[in-house]
């Protein structure tokens, strides 16, 4: 059991704080979150907690929306082929399916194309581009959720007669492709006023932008359900527009969900109505990456564009067993790369995690690098071998960037890329200890032992009595939760049991609290935190908690449920 730092975030300005409770007529803790969201006024409350799609900026102040536009709307009026070449994961395949069926509406001559993530790799490639001049002749070439970077490959198009258009998301380097237009709010002389859509969100402002033009606004609004799902999967900010997509988009998936994404709920047992981000990105989300991990992603595609009830069932069953492998693996993986860790790696003198063994699947070993980040709590790295080559991929801790620890590795690694969290790489084998003796070196020299402990950033002390049904209704409305947005984190102190834990799955427990002699009862589950039962049965013991709420349902009822952060024991027991 990882012992954990807990820090309660602070505001400084009280008085402001107060007002602004007084304004909502809210608690002070529920001002206290918004304070924590820079939302310091009224009407600032009032926009937060009814984004509204009138708020979605103009597509046209993104740089090269004009050229891009035309050059479609040209595809559309002379029939040029035109294809959609997307990434494997949510994002991509999400980006691509509705960029697809927006054009494939307009009577447009369109396919797309989803790179094999084992033979291929990430993003446009040379060989792509060949499959599309074969396959499809096309004329115009629409990349999203990736193509930034990819200088010589959009020059390779251009020489095959192909006009490219970048849509994605990600940093592009001081170079940009020479491609007809390049759309990308993080581009240096773009102004978009936000930074952080995801690649989905990228190819929807081009269809509202294509769909502005010719006079059918509203049509691009019937796709914000893929949008949400792609933003929720892929972690971007859900702040400012991702926040109207997002929760435009699940209330699509809700109310009306298209037959690939309903399949896809029923194959996970959940219901439509009252799904959130979380369930998208922990339930939905692995279904649709599964296939693009461990075979063909195209098949994500074509579930998400059938009309189709029946072939929508069909094609999410096969997701559902890939998916189903996909977590063998990642189990198999897991145990193996802890007998790894506990016999190879020694702790007093290796500060990070670094394991490679040949046979270990590509795509899975960034899944399990973050489990192991979370078991142990330092900087992991895991290689498989491809093409003689060690590649894999690096997740770090909250306070060591190993972007920047990669790149002063950079002389002995064939390639490498990613951020400050998570990164992919590849190294030659003979020169493998040799990375690993340096990268370790510069974990040493970069992170101190407090760096070592997982910071619990809590957002507000409470008591039980706190909790009352007007407090969870206007929790709610902070929803959709996500990076920047976080569902809030409370602690409250001096609680006990009121039942013995019992464990449910293979490492949750599940029990309920009261604080003193409080009539408030709350049920409460810690996932994977099967080792906390000693120190919660100890007799008469009063603990101190950390949690988010959540609900749950018992009768066709619906109650709060506390999810279990950390516990430890209280310091204020009687």
């Amino acid at each position: 059991m990882l012992n954990k730092r807990w820090k309660i975030r602070e505001v400084e300005d009280i008085n402001s704080l107060k007002d602004l409770a007084d304004s909502l007529n809210i608690s002070e803790v529920l001002a206290k979150l918004l304070f924590l969201r820079e939302i310091r006024t009224f009407t600032q409350a009032k926009h937060f907690f009814r984004p509204s799609l009138d708020s979605l900026h103009d597509p046209y102040l993104m740089h090269g929306m004009e050229n891009a536009t035309k050059r479609v709307i040209q595809a559309l009026t002379e029939n040029h082929p035109i294809c959609i070449y997307g990434d494997y994961d949510v994002d991509g395949t999400c980006a691509t399916a509705l960029l697809y069926m927006f054009l494939k509406e307009l009577g447009a001559n369109v396919d797309f194309y989803i790179p094999r993530r084992l033979n291929e790799g990430y993003g446009l490639s040379k060989e792509g581009i060949d499959a599309i001049k074969s396959n499809y002749d096309a004329k115009l070439l629409i990349t999203v959720d990736c193509g930034i970077t990819a200088i010589e490959e959009t020059d390779y198009a251009n020489q095959l007669g192909m006009d490219v258009i970048i849509c994605d998301h990600h940093q592009p380097k001081e170079e940009l492709p020479e491609a007809l237009a390049v759309l990308d709010p993080l581009k240096p002389e773009c102004q978009y006023p936000f930074d952080y859509l995801s690649g989905a969100g990228v190819a929807f402002k081009l269809a509202q932008g294509v769909a502005e033009k010719i006079g059918k606004r509203e049509m691009p609004l019937k796709y914000l359900d893929l949008v949400a799902l792609a933003a929720a999967a892929d972690i971007v900010p859900l702040t400012d527009e991702n926040r109207v997509l997002v929760k435009e988009g699940l209330d699509k998936v809700n109310t009306d969900p298209r037959p690939g994404i309903l399949a896809l709920i029923e194959s996970s047992s959940l219901q439509p109505g009252n799904l959130n981000s979380g369930q998208v990105v922990f339930t939905i989300a692995p279904r649709i990456n599964a296939v693009g991990r461990l075979g063909d992603a195209r098949r994500a595609v074509e579930l998400l564009i059938t009309d189709s009830v029946d072939e929508a069932r069909i094609l999410a069953k096969v997701l559902e067993s890939e998916n189903y492998e996909r977590r063998k693996i990642d189990v198999d993986t897991f145990d193996n790369a802890l007998q790894l860790v506990e016999n190879s790696i020694d702790f007093d003198n290796e500060l990070a995690i670094v394991l490679h063994q040949e046979e270990w699947h590509p795509g899975v070993i960034g899944i399990v690098a973050s489990r192991l980040v979370e078991k142990y709590y330092r900087p992991t790295i895991m290689l498989t071998t491809i093409d003689g080559i060690a590649k894999g991929s690096a997740r770090s801790i909250t306070n060591f960037n190993i972007y920047e620890a990669l790149q002063k590795c950079e002389d002995m690694l064939i390639h490498f890329g990613g951020h400050q969290a998570a990164a992919g790489l590849a190294v030659e084998l003979d020169k493998l200890q040799e990375f690993k003796d340096k990268f370790n070196q510069i974990v040493k020299e970069s992170i101190n032992e407090e760096d070592l402990l997982p910071e619990v950033i809590i957002d507000a002390k409470i008591r039980f009595s706190d909790i009352t049904p007007k407090f969870l209704r206007i929790l709610d409305q902070f929803a959709p939760f996500g990076p920047e947005n976080m569902r809030p984190v409370f602690l409250t102190e001096n609680v006990e049991l009121i039942n013995t834990p019992r464990i449910v799955g293979n490492n949750h427990i599940m029990t309920g609290f009261k604080q003193n002699k409080s009539d408030k009862v709350f049920d409460a589950i810690g996932f994977n935190m099967r080792e906390y039962l000693d120190l919660i049965l100890k007799k008469n013991t009063k603990v101190d908690i950390v949690y988010t709420i959540d609900k749950t349902v018992r009768d066709s009822r619906t109650y709060p449920q506390l999810r279990l952060k950390d516990i430890r024991l209280s310091e204020k027991a009687n």
